[in-house]
């Protein structure tokens, strides 16, 4: 069972990628923090808005096989 992980800005940047296939995780929590430690994300956790299928949802949300999940760091335009 497998979830797709996409990665936006800096994470795109520090994974040099924009996507891969991971384990489906305990949680959304853990997921980040093993991510994070893999590639040296620079964002805490609270700092990032989680999206599953496309919809902002809270981290305590259950994932499923063939989920796509994306963190959503902040960012700056003008």
């Amino acid at each position: 069972m497998s979830i797709t992980v996409l990665y936006f800005a800096s994470l795109k940047d520090a994974a040099k990628t924009s996507s891969e296939q991971c384990a489906l995780p305990e949680s959304l929590p853990r997921l980040y923090a093993e991510l994070k430690s893999q590639y040296g994300f620079a964002f805490e956790q609270n700092a990032l808005r989680v999206a599953v299928n496309g919809r902002f949802v809270p981290w305590q949300t259950s994932l499923n096989d063939g989920d796509s999940v994306a963190f959503i760091p902040p960012v700056s335009g003008g």
